[in-house]
C-alpha cells in the first residue's frame, strides 16, 4: 500500500516473524505470548495492524507460530525494535524460543 504523506509517497512496512518453541515452553506461555504480541498494537506508535496465530502450513520447516505486523513507514518499524514495550516482550519471549526468524519488506 502506497500512501501520500506530506507531499511525497510513503510505503508501509511489513514485519513477518516465525517461531519454533523450545520443548519446555508451556501452552500457557504460548497463549500469553499471543496475547502480549497482539497487545503491542496501541502501545507502539506507527504499528497499524497485528496478526499472530499457529502455523497451519505443511511446509512449516518446524515453525509452529508466526505473525505479521504492518507499520506506517520505515521510521515506525525501526522505532518498534527499540521501543521499551517491545524490548520487555523480547526479553521474556526469547528464552522460550528455539528459533525465531524475521522478514521485513516495503509494501
Amino acid at each position: 500500500m502506497i500512501r501520500r504523506e506530506k507531499g511525497r509517497f510513503a510505503s508501509m512496512m511489513i514485519h513477518v516473524f516465525l517461531f519454533q518453541w523450545k520443548p519446555q515452553a508451556s501452552e500457557q506461555e504460548k497463549q500469553q505470548a499471543a496475547e502480549r504480541i497482539r497487545g503491542l498494537q496501541g502501545q507502539i506508535p506507527g504499528l497499524i495492524e497485528t496478526s499472530y496465530n499457529a502455523n497451519t502450513s505443511p511446509r512449516s520447516q518446524g515453525f509452529t507460530h508466526g505473525g505479521v505486523m504492518k507499520f506506517s513507514d520505515q521510521a515506525a518499524l525501526e522505532a518498534y525494535f527499540t521501543h521499551p514495550v517491545h524490548q520487555k516482550l523480547v526479553d521474556w519471549l526469547m528464552p522460550l524460543l528455539a528459533v525465531a526468524a524475521e522478514l521485513d519488506y516495503e509494501a
